[in-house]
Protein backbone atom coordinates (compact mmCIF):
# COMPACT_ATOMS: atom_id res chain seq x y z
CA UNK A 1 0.00 0.00 0.00
CA UNK A 2 2.69 2.44 1.08
CA UNK A 3 4.93 1.42 -2.26
CA UNK A 4 1.71 2.00 -4.30
CA UNK A 5 1.21 5.61 -2.65
CA UNK A 6 4.57 6.55 -3.16
CA UNK A 7 4.33 5.31 -6.74
CA UNK A 8 0.79 7.47 -7.48
CA UNK A 9 2.88 10.65 -5.90
CA UNK A 10 5.80 10.37 -8.16
CA UNK A 11 3.55 9.68 -10.65
CA UNK A 12 1.25 12.60 -10.12
CA UNK A 13 4.59 14.87 -9.88
CA UNK A 14 6.55 13.77 -12.81
CA UNK A 15 3.14 14.50 -15.01
CA UNK A 16 3.29 18.01 -13.51
CA UNK A 17 6.85 18.50 -14.19
CA UNK A 18 6.72 17.22 -17.95
CA UNK A 19 3.92 19.82 -18.70
CA UNK A 20 5.75 22.77 -17.18
CA UNK A 21 8.88 21.52 -19.31
CA UNK A 22 6.78 21.40 -22.31
CA UNK A 23 5.30 24.87 -21.90
CA UNK A 24 8.66 26.41 -21.71
CA UNK A 25 9.83 24.98 -24.81
CA UNK A 26 6.50 25.52 -26.55
CA UNK A 27 6.83 29.14 -25.04
CA UNK A 28 10.06 29.65 -26.17
CA UNK A 29 9.79 27.88 -29.58
CA UNK A 30 7.30 30.54 -30.71
CA UNK A 31 9.82 33.20 -29.46
CA UNK A 32 12.03 31.85 -31.76
CA UNK A 33 9.75 32.18 -34.51
CA UNK A 34 8.47 35.13 -33.86
CA UNK A 35 11.23 37.31 -32.71
CA UNK A 36 14.06 35.54 -34.70
CA UNK A 37 14.39 38.65 -36.82
CA UNK A 38 15.03 40.74 -33.18
CA UNK A 39 17.70 37.98 -31.65
CA UNK A 40 15.30 35.65 -29.47
CA UNK A 41 16.70 32.69 -31.19
CA UNK A 42 20.30 33.42 -30.43
CA UNK A 43 22.10 31.59 -27.58
CA UNK A 44 22.83 34.74 -25.57
CA UNK A 45 19.04 35.58 -25.03
CA UNK A 46 18.26 31.68 -23.45
CA UNK A 47 21.62 32.24 -21.30
CA UNK A 48 20.09 35.71 -20.18
CA UNK A 49 17.28 34.00 -18.72
CA UNK A 50 19.50 32.29 -15.95
CA UNK A 51 21.35 35.87 -15.37
CA UNK A 52 18.24 38.12 -15.11
CA UNK A 53 16.56 35.24 -12.52
CA UNK A 54 20.04 33.86 -11.03
CA UNK A 55 18.72 34.98 -7.56
CA UNK A 56 14.87 34.66 -7.65
CA UNK A 57 15.99 30.90 -9.25
CA UNK A 58 17.69 30.49 -5.61
CA UNK A 59 14.43 32.03 -3.42
CA UNK A 60 12.08 29.93 -5.25
CA UNK A 61 13.97 26.89 -4.30
CA UNK A 62 13.75 27.44 -0.90
CA UNK A 63 10.44 28.32 -1.62
CA UNK A 64 9.97 25.12 -2.93
CA UNK A 65 11.35 23.46 0.25
CA UNK A 66 9.02 24.71 2.98
CA UNK A 67 5.67 24.53 0.53
CA UNK A 68 6.89 20.52 0.60
CA UNK A 69 6.26 20.77 4.05
CA UNK A 70 2.45 22.40 3.52
CA UNK A 71 3.96 25.68 4.66
CA UNK A 72 4.87 28.99 2.71
CA UNK A 73 6.86 32.03 2.88
CA UNK A 74 5.76 35.52 1.55
CA UNK A 75 8.63 37.34 3.82
CA UNK A 76 11.45 37.10 0.56
CA UNK A 77 10.97 40.18 -1.41
CA UNK A 78 11.19 42.16 1.87
CA UNK A 79 14.21 40.19 2.80
CA UNK A 80 15.80 40.40 -0.45
CA UNK A 81 15.22 43.99 -0.06
CA UNK A 82 16.44 44.66 3.35
CA UNK A 83 19.94 42.63 2.32
CA UNK A 84 20.39 44.51 -0.94
CA UNK A 85 19.81 48.01 0.87
CA UNK A 86 21.99 46.47 3.71
CA UNK A 87 25.05 45.28 1.74
CA UNK A 88 24.54 48.95 -0.11
CA UNK A 89 25.01 50.94 2.98
CA UNK A 90 27.37 48.93 5.25
CA UNK A 91 29.98 48.73 1.99
CA UNK A 92 29.32 52.63 0.46
CA UNK A 93 28.96 54.76 3.77
CA UNK A 94 30.80 52.48 6.73
CA UNK A 95 33.65 51.01 4.12
CA UNK A 96 32.81 47.49 4.69
CA UNK A 97 34.04 44.99 2.45
CA UNK A 98 32.37 42.58 0.36
CA UNK A 99 32.82 39.41 2.20
CA UNK A 100 31.21 40.91 5.22
CA UNK A 101 28.18 42.16 2.94
CA UNK A 102 27.82 38.26 1.87
CA UNK A 103 28.37 37.63 5.54
CA UNK A 104 25.71 39.98 6.56
CA UNK A 105 23.45 38.58 3.70
CA UNK A 106 23.39 35.22 4.87
CA UNK A 107 23.35 35.73 8.73
CA UNK A 108 19.90 38.28 8.02
CA UNK A 109 18.29 35.30 6.20
CA UNK A 110 19.02 32.88 8.44
CA UNK A 111 17.80 34.99 11.51
CA UNK A 112 14.39 35.29 9.28
CA UNK A 113 14.36 31.81 8.76
CA UNK A 114 15.19 31.01 12.18
CA UNK A 115 12.74 33.38 14.22
CA UNK A 116 9.94 32.29 11.74
CA UNK A 117 10.14 28.69 11.78
CA UNK A 118 10.44 28.98 15.47
CA UNK A 119 7.10 30.73 15.53
CA UNK A 120 5.45 28.10 12.50
CA UNK A 121 6.99 24.80 14.16
CA UNK A 122 6.91 25.26 18.14
CA UNK A 123 3.74 27.88 18.09
CA UNK A 124 1.98 26.37 15.84
CA UNK A 125 1.06 29.65 14.42
CA UNK A 126 0.06 29.80 10.92
CA UNK A 127 2.96 30.48 8.07
CA UNK A 128 0.82 33.00 6.29
CA UNK A 129 0.20 35.05 9.51
CA UNK A 130 4.15 34.70 10.26
CA UNK A 131 5.43 35.40 7.18
CA UNK A 132 3.18 38.36 6.66
CA UNK A 133 4.87 39.91 9.92
CA UNK A 134 8.15 39.12 8.59
CA UNK A 135 6.98 40.73 5.24
CA UNK A 136 6.33 44.11 7.09
CA UNK A 137 9.40 43.82 9.21
CA UNK A 138 11.68 43.16 6.41
CA UNK A 139 10.20 45.89 4.34
CA UNK A 140 9.86 48.04 7.48
CA UNK A 141 13.93 47.71 8.44
CA UNK A 142 14.64 48.44 4.64
CA UNK A 143 13.66 52.00 5.21
CA UNK A 144 15.27 52.03 8.37
CA UNK A 145 18.77 51.69 7.43
CA UNK A 146 17.80 54.24 4.59
CA UNK A 147 15.22 55.61 2.96
CA UNK A 148 17.16 56.63 -0.08
CA UNK A 149 18.40 54.47 -3.53
CA UNK A 150 22.33 53.86 -2.74
CA UNK A 151 24.26 52.39 -5.80
CA UNK A 152 27.26 49.96 -4.88
CA UNK A 153 30.88 51.16 -6.03
CA UNK A 154 32.75 48.67 -4.14
CA UNK A 155 35.59 47.69 -6.69
CA UNK A 156 35.50 43.77 -5.59
CA UNK A 157 31.76 43.81 -5.88
CA UNK A 158 31.50 45.74 -8.96
CA UNK A 159 33.74 42.75 -10.40
CA UNK A 160 32.18 40.18 -8.77
CA UNK A 161 29.08 41.51 -10.34
CA UNK A 162 30.36 42.31 -14.06
CA UNK A 163 32.99 39.32 -14.17
CA UNK A 164 31.89 37.15 -17.57
CA UNK A 165 32.19 33.20 -18.32
CA UNK A 166 32.77 32.78 -21.95
CA UNK A 167 30.51 30.00 -23.52
CA UNK A 168 32.20 27.63 -26.07
CA UNK A 169 29.60 28.80 -28.47
CA UNK A 170 28.12 32.70 -29.59
CA UNK A 171 26.67 33.94 -32.69
CA UNK A 172 28.37 36.45 -35.57
CA UNK A 173 26.47 39.79 -35.93
CA UNK A 174 26.09 41.97 -38.66
CA UNK A 175 29.13 43.15 -38.77
CA UNK A 176 30.92 39.69 -39.19
CA UNK A 177 32.31 40.03 -35.86
CA UNK A 178 32.17 37.16 -33.62
CA UNK A 179 30.49 36.82 -30.51
CA UNK A 180 31.18 34.69 -27.70
CA UNK A 181 28.00 34.02 -25.44
CA UNK A 182 29.05 34.57 -21.86
CA UNK A 183 26.85 33.99 -18.64
CA UNK A 184 27.66 35.35 -15.05
CA UNK A 185 28.99 33.24 -11.85
CA UNK A 186 25.81 33.88 -10.38
CA UNK A 187 24.54 31.19 -12.46
CA UNK A 188 26.86 28.76 -11.41
CA UNK A 189 25.36 29.75 -8.05
CA UNK A 190 22.42 28.95 -8.68
CA UNK A 191 22.62 25.67 -11.06
CA UNK A 192 24.46 24.32 -8.03
CA UNK A 193 21.81 25.20 -5.69
CA UNK A 194 19.20 23.38 -7.88
CA UNK A 195 21.77 20.42 -8.23
CA UNK A 196 22.38 20.36 -4.52
CA UNK A 197 18.48 21.04 -3.32
CA UNK A 198 17.75 18.21 -5.78
CA UNK A 199 19.99 15.29 -4.62
CA UNK A 200 19.35 16.72 -1.24
CA UNK A 201 15.31 16.04 -1.28
CA UNK A 202 15.84 12.86 -3.23
CA UNK A 203 18.49 10.78 -1.42
CA UNK A 204 18.68 12.08 1.88
CA UNK A 205 16.79 11.55 5.64
CA UNK A 206 15.86 15.06 5.53
CA UNK A 207 14.44 15.62 1.85
CA UNK A 208 12.39 12.39 2.99
CA UNK A 209 11.05 13.99 5.73
CA UNK A 210 9.88 16.79 4.12
CA UNK A 211 7.97 15.13 1.69
CA UNK A 212 6.81 13.09 4.70
CA UNK A 213 5.83 15.78 6.68
CA UNK A 214 4.01 17.94 3.71
CA UNK A 215 2.39 14.74 2.59
CA UNK A 216 0.93 13.75 6.56
CA UNK A 217 1.74 15.55 9.24
CA UNK A 218 0.09 12.98 11.72
CA UNK A 219 1.85 10.06 9.86
CA UNK A 220 4.99 11.52 9.84
CA UNK A 221 4.91 11.40 13.38
CA UNK A 222 3.84 8.18 14.01
CA UNK A 223 6.61 7.22 11.83
CA UNK A 224 8.93 8.96 14.55
CA UNK A 225 9.90 12.21 12.55
CA UNK A 226 10.26 14.77 14.76
CA UNK A 227 7.96 17.18 13.17
CA UNK A 228 8.32 20.23 14.77
CA UNK A 229 12.46 20.13 14.32
CA UNK A 230 12.58 19.23 10.61
CA UNK A 231 9.93 22.54 9.78
CA UNK A 232 12.21 24.44 11.70
CA UNK A 233 15.55 23.63 9.77
CA UNK A 234 13.34 23.84 6.30
CA UNK A 235 12.62 27.46 7.16
CA UNK A 236 16.42 28.06 8.59
CA UNK A 237 17.46 26.33 5.03
CA UNK A 238 14.71 28.30 3.27
CA UNK A 239 16.16 32.08 4.80
CA UNK A 240 19.55 30.95 3.99
CA UNK A 241 18.79 30.58 0.34
CA UNK A 242 16.84 34.11 0.65
CA UNK A 243 19.57 35.76 2.02
CA UNK A 244 22.11 34.14 -0.53
CA UNK A 245 19.34 34.78 -3.49
CA UNK A 246 18.93 38.33 -1.90
CA UNK A 247 22.64 39.05 -2.51
CA UNK A 248 22.94 37.54 -6.14
CA UNK A 249 20.04 39.68 -7.12
CA UNK A 250 22.19 42.63 -5.35
CA UNK A 251 24.92 41.95 -7.65
CA UNK A 252 22.59 42.06 -10.89
CA UNK A 253 21.23 45.53 -9.68
CA UNK A 254 24.17 47.00 -7.86
CA UNK A 255 21.59 48.63 -5.80
CA UNK A 256 19.59 48.94 -2.56
CA UNK A 257 16.50 51.07 -2.39
CA UNK A 258 13.34 50.27 -0.56
CA UNK A 259 11.02 49.46 -2.68
CA UNK A 260 13.14 46.69 -4.26
CA UNK A 261 12.33 43.29 -4.78
CA UNK A 262 8.30 43.69 -4.39
CA UNK A 263 6.49 41.07 -5.52
CA UNK A 264 9.56 38.97 -5.85
CA UNK A 265 7.55 36.61 -3.11
CA UNK A 266 4.69 36.16 -5.40
CA UNK A 267 7.17 35.44 -8.23
CA UNK A 268 8.80 32.62 -5.91
CA UNK A 269 5.59 31.38 -5.12
CA UNK A 270 3.93 31.12 -8.71
CA UNK A 271 7.50 29.45 -9.96
CA UNK A 272 6.94 26.55 -7.49
CA UNK A 273 3.11 25.86 -8.06
CA UNK A 274 3.75 26.06 -12.30
CA UNK A 275 7.01 23.92 -11.76
CA UNK A 276 4.49 21.11 -9.98
CA UNK A 277 5.04 22.37 -6.57
CA UNK A 278 1.39 21.41 -4.28
CA UNK A 279 0.18 23.81 -2.15
CA UNK A 280 -0.51 21.39 0.29
CA UNK A 281 2.34 19.29 -0.15
CA UNK A 282 3.58 16.68 0.04
CA UNK A 283 5.02 17.01 -3.53
CA UNK A 284 6.85 18.95 -5.69
CA UNK A 285 10.61 19.34 -7.22
CA UNK A 286 13.16 22.09 -7.69
CA UNK A 287 13.47 21.21 -11.03
CA UNK A 288 10.45 21.81 -12.14
CA UNK A 289 10.57 25.31 -9.78
CA UNK A 290 14.01 25.85 -12.39
CA UNK A 291 11.48 26.11 -15.31
CA UNK A 292 8.79 27.83 -13.31
CA UNK A 293 10.92 30.67 -13.03
CA UNK A 294 12.60 30.51 -17.02
CA UNK A 295 8.51 30.72 -18.08
CA UNK A 296 8.37 33.52 -16.00
CA UNK A 297 11.21 34.95 -17.50
CA UNK A 298 10.54 33.84 -21.02
CA UNK A 299 7.29 35.67 -20.43
CA UNK A 300 9.00 38.88 -19.51
CA UNK A 301 11.88 38.36 -22.54
CA UNK A 302 9.18 38.08 -24.61
CA UNK A 303 7.03 40.97 -23.79
CA UNK A 304 9.77 43.62 -23.69
CA UNK A 305 10.71 41.85 -27.52
CA UNK A 306 7.87 42.90 -28.75
CA UNK A 307 8.11 46.27 -27.29
CA UNK A 308 4.31 47.71 -27.27
CA UNK A 309 2.54 45.59 -24.30
CA UNK A 310 2.65 47.08 -20.97
CA UNK A 311 5.49 45.31 -18.34
CA UNK A 312 2.41 44.34 -16.53
CA UNK A 313 1.03 41.85 -18.91
CA UNK A 314 4.21 40.10 -16.99
CA UNK A 315 2.13 40.05 -13.97
CA UNK A 316 -0.97 39.02 -15.78
CA UNK A 317 -0.04 35.98 -17.96
CA UNK A 318 1.40 34.99 -14.71
CA UNK A 319 -1.17 34.84 -12.82
CA UNK A 320 -3.44 33.17 -15.64
CA UNK A 321 -1.03 30.49 -15.45
CA UNK A 322 -0.47 29.86 -11.88
CA UNK A 323 -4.66 29.62 -11.86
CA UNK A 324 -4.46 26.89 -14.79
CA UNK A 325 -1.52 25.11 -12.67
CA UNK A 326 -3.83 25.46 -9.20
CA UNK A 327 -6.76 23.93 -11.07
CA UNK A 328 -4.81 21.44 -12.45
CA UNK A 329 -3.68 20.46 -8.89
CA UNK A 330 -6.92 20.31 -8.20
CA UNK A 331 -8.06 18.08 -10.45
CA UNK A 332 -5.04 15.59 -10.20
CA UNK A 333 -5.86 15.93 -6.08
CA UNK A 334 -9.55 14.89 -6.82
CA UNK A 335 -9.06 12.17 -9.13
CA UNK A 336 -6.62 10.58 -6.52
CA UNK A 337 -8.95 11.04 -3.98
CA UNK A 338 -11.15 9.37 -6.11
CA UNK A 339 -8.74 6.12 -6.43
CA UNK A 340 -8.49 6.23 -2.90
CA UNK A 341 -11.91 5.76 -2.14
CA UNK A 342 -12.18 3.26 -4.22
CA UNK A 343 -9.92 1.30 -3.14
CA UNK A 344 -11.13 1.81 0.42
CA UNK A 345 -14.39 0.07 -1.07
CA UNK A 346 -12.79 -3.11 -2.44
CA UNK A 347 -10.62 -1.42 -5.33
CA UNK A 348 -7.56 -2.70 -6.21
CA UNK A 349 -5.07 -1.74 -3.66
CA UNK A 350 -7.41 -3.60 -1.28
CA UNK A 351 -7.88 -6.44 -3.17
CA UNK A 352 -4.23 -6.87 -3.86
CA UNK A 353 -3.56 -6.72 -0.02
CA UNK A 354 -6.37 -9.46 0.92
CA UNK A 355 -4.57 -11.66 -1.63
CA UNK A 356 -1.68 -11.66 -0.26
CA UNK A 357 -3.26 -11.88 3.45
CA UNK A 358 -5.19 -14.99 2.13
CA UNK A 359 -1.43 -16.16 0.54
CA UNK A 360 -0.07 -15.72 4.07
CA UNK A 361 -2.46 -17.69 5.93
Amino acid sequence: MVKSKNKSKLQSNTFLLFITIGLFLVMYAAGMLLYQDKGFAKPQMFLNLFISNAGLIVIACGMTLVMITGGIDISVGSVTALVCMTAAYFMEKKGATTYTALAMALVIGILFGLVQGYLIAYLEIQPFIVTLGGMFFGRGMTAVVSTEMISIQNDLFMKWANYKIYMPFGTVNKKGVYQAAYIYPTVLIAIAIVVGITIMLKYTKFGRKLYAIGGNQQSALMMGINVRKTKLQAYVLEGFLAGLGGFLFCLNSSAGFVEQAKGMEMDAISAAVIGGTLLSGGVGTVVGTLFGVLIKGTITSLITTQGTLSSWWVRIVLSALLCFFIILQSVIASAKRKRKKFSVFGGSDTFKAFKQLNKVT
